[in-house]
Parts: C-alpha cells; structure tokens; sequence
C-alpha cells in the first residue's frame, strides 16, 4: 500500500514489510516516511488547514455521515485487516470494526454543535456600551499518533472529532498496524474529504514523530502510547495543546460479597481480550482474603476454557501478541515473578508470539507483573485483608486509567468510586469497558486530556473572545 500525503498517493525510497504476529507472513508492504515527505505533510497540512476551517458544521457532518456509510458496507474487510496485521482474533476485530460507523455519526453530530456564548460583560464596571461573545474555532493543525492494539478504533476516535470539528489531520498510526488506517484514509476521501484535510503518513515513529510533534505549525497533538514516549513528546512538542492517552496496570477489587462465578467470567474477557493489549486490561485482582482461594478456582475454569489458535477462525478467543519479542518479555516478568515466590495456576506457555492466557496467584504488589504495565494475557493476584487495603494498593501506583470493583455493598462501591485515583472506575465489572461517547482518560502518569467524541471536540477547538465597543441599547 501507499502512504496518502501533500494530494497523492506516494512510495517512499523504502518500502517495508507488515508482518502477520501469528504466522509472520507478509500482509502487504507500506513506505517508510523520509523527512522531506513528512516536510510536505506539514506544508500541505497548513494549506488544508484554511479550506477545512471554511467548512460548515453540516458539510463536515455530511462527509463523516458518509464515511461511516461507506464503512459499514467494507466491515469484514476491515476486520480482517486488522486481524492479519495486529493478531487479534476476528470475532474481536469485527467488534471493533462495528462501533466505528456509529462512533463516526456521533462525531459529526457533536462537531455540528459547537457553540460559543455571550459574557456578561456588564457584571464588570466600565462596561457599559459593550458586548462580548465567543467563538469556538479549529485548533488548525491536528498530529494523531496512534498504538497498534486497537488500530481502527483509536485513529477514529482522534480523526473523527479533529474533523469534526473543522481541522486538518496528518495521521502517523502505528508502525506494526499502518493498513486498516491507510484504508480508513481511502474511505474518507471517497466521502468527500477536502484534499489534505487528512493524510497518512507511514513509517518509523523516531524519523516522523518527533519531526511532527516539533514544528510549530502544529497546535494540536493528540497520542495513545506508552508513558515514555508520550514524555518525549511533552519535552519536544513547545506550545501545543496535548491529549496523552498512556500506560496502566489497571486493578480489579474483588469483595467477600461478590458473586465469585460472575467476576471470574468478567475477568476472563477483561484480562484476556486481544491478548492482554488493552491500556485498560485487568492487571491487577486484588481479593479479599476470605474468598481468595475460592475465586482462585473459580477464575481458573474459565481461563483454562480460553480458545488460542489462528485469529482467522471463527472460534479462536485468543492469538498472537503483537510481536514474538513482546512475548517473551510478558514470559521473562511471570518467571521473575515465580523467582520471587508468586505461582503459577494456569498458563505461562509460549509458542512464538502466542502467549497461553496466565493467572499468577500470591503476586506481592512490588513484583513488576503488577507494579508496571505487563500488556499480556496474563492476570496477577494478590490477597488483601479489607477494602480500605485494596483502595491503598489500587492506588499504590503511578498509573491511574482504570479501576473497577466487585460488591454488593453500595457503601464499599461508593467508597471505592470516591477515593480510587483512577480516571475511569466501574463498579461491578472489570476495568476494561468503554462507551465511545463518554469522558475517557486517565489520571497520574496515565495521561492527560479526554476522548469521547464531545469532549475531543472541545479539546480540538479554541476559544476566540470577540468584544464590539460602542454597542448603543
């Protein structure tokens, strides 16, 4: 495939293979972005800039009306996608793929509604013959820079709203998973796109990251990664407004009041989907002690019953990490885990990039499979003796994205919701669920800024104060 860039189509001197997790194949080839290309993404950019602001409300929501149209009719196709680049299994990637034509009607709504208001300028004395009122504007150039796990829902969830809202976008998605948003990319050109309003720039984050995120033409920039490269961007990026979506190693409270059954059968799709790498995957369980040996067992039946194979057959619920290196990291953290005097109870397998779906029980919280983001298929337990131990635990973290709590004391969920420091706490159910519609961000090092398509809008437009003098009435 080709990268899309200044109204064209283009190679690059250099052309890379994309490489299936699970059975490293070549899916297809994509450029390798050189410098003076990303040059003429930032030129081209700020010419489509202007146009993209001269949009109205309702052309921009009929261009991403269409776009998510014309998704909904290539579905299978870009699931599929997904599934040979990433690894997932289909049944995921298809799920995925299905919220994204609604997500994008519901971008196009909210960016027909922005709105500004009138100041009440006469509150203040010496005001009299003044009237003020604001205006929300484009921020201008957005930067999206997008993680391989979720490699169509998370560029959506940037370049919806950044259009929606009337800016011009060079999107950089992941170097392992460039083929769905190249063809994201296509769709919204046939929808009706200006030209440059979006461009796709493939290629290595440390040749087109840095060079994207430094120039000054650039006011917005909007990144899902690990915390360490989004501290880069904060020391390169100067004056720009930032939405960082980063790292976690998010905890699970499970109660003596707790159904066990149910939070084992939650906590085998929350710790579990797309192997593991979900910023919001169940890392931690932290179980009242009373229950711990009773939920250890009841946790283990339907782990155990975890389908791993091909992600093309339908009935596989687990494949590939992203990368056979990944892997073997997320198997190097459980043996030093053991080392340590945690234990097995199911899994710690590895075959390639297939990582068995692991629970690792008596984890002490200063193990590294609980302290840093593992981003695995793999579960780590510790016992606690209360809820007040929990909270401290859940929040004895630098992270702070998601949080959830099983209880059937209203009491103990309210005090969980009030005083865990997480951005995202759900009550009843594993940290890992999400409406695109709602505020979604985390706290500490877990980032800075929101998604949720009204809340982008916001972040990828500016306030412009506008006050007429001499205003007789």
């Amino acid at each position: 495939m080709k990268m899309y860039l200044n109204g064209s189509w283009v190679e690059s001197p250099v052309m890379t293979p994309v490489l299936s997790p699970y059975s490293r194949e070549v899916v297809d080839t994509v450029p390798e972005a050189t410098s003076e290309q990303v040059d003429q993404a930032l030129d081209a950019a700020e010419r489509a800039a202007a146009t993209m602001g001269q949009l109205t409300g309702y052309e921009r929501s009929q261009i991403l009306n269409r776009a998510a149209d014309l998704l909904a009719a290539r579905l299978e196709d870009f699931a599929r996608t997904i599934s040979l680049e990433e690894g997932k299994p289909l049944s995921e990637s298809r799920g995925e793929v299905g919220r994204m034509p609604d997500l994008l009607r519901l971008c196009a709504f909210e960016g027909s509604q922005i709105r500004g208001e009138t100041l009440p300028l006469d509150a203040q004395v010496g005001t009299k013959g003044k009237l003020g009122f604001t205006l929300r504007v484009p921020c201008g150039i957005v930067v999206a820079i997008t993680p391989f796990n979720y490699p169509l829902l998370l560029v959506v969830h940037k370049v919806g709203p950044a259009l929606a809202a009337g800016n011009a976008v060079i999107l950089k998605p992941a170097r392992q998973t460039p083929l769905v948003a190249l063809k994201l990319t296509q769709v919204f050109l046939e929808a009706g796109l200006p030209e440059n309003g979006l461009q796709c720039i493939t290629g290595a984050g440390s040749v087109i990251g840095g060079r994207l995120c430094a120039d000054s033409r650039v006011r917005k920039i909007s990144f899902t990664g690990s915390t360490s490269v989004g501290e880069n961007i904060t020391q390169v990026a100067g004056v720009k407004k930032l939405s960082l979506e980063l790292g976690s190693n998010s905890p699970l409270v499970v109660l003596p009041d707790a159904d066990l059954e149910a939070v084992a059968a939650a906590t085998a799709l929350g710790g579990y989907v797309n192997a593991g790498q979900v910023c919001i995957s169940t890392q931690r369980v932290l179980v009242h002690r009373r229950v711990y040996g009773e939920f250890l067992d009841a946790l283990k039946i339907p782990v155990e019953a975890i389908k791993v194979g091909n992600p093309l057959e339908e009935e596989t619920r687990l494949s590939a990490m992203i990368s056979e290196q990944d892997a073997e990291r997320v198997g190097s953290w459980i043996k030093e885990a053991v080392g340590q005097g945690a234990r097995i109870v199911t899994g710690g397998e590895r075959d390639g990039a297939v990582f068995a779906p692991t629970i690792v029980a008596d984890v002490k919280p200063s193990m590294r499979v609980s302290c840093d983001e593992l981003f695995g298929p793999a579960v780590a337990v510790t016992p606690v003796e209360n809820v007040d131990e929990a909270i401290q635990l859940a929040n004895d973290s630098r992270y702070g994205l998601g949080a959830g709590i099983f209880t059937r004391d209203i009491n103990n969920a309210l005090k969980f919701a009030r005083r865990v420091q997480s951005g995202n706490v759900m009550i009843n159910w594993t940290p890992l669920w999400r409406a695109d519609l709602m505020p979604y961000g985390g706290f500490k090092q877990s980032g800075i800024g929101k998604e949720g398509p009204r809340y982008v809008v916001e972040e990828m437009t500016e306030i412009k104060t506008v006050v007429f003098h001499g205003v007789e009435g």
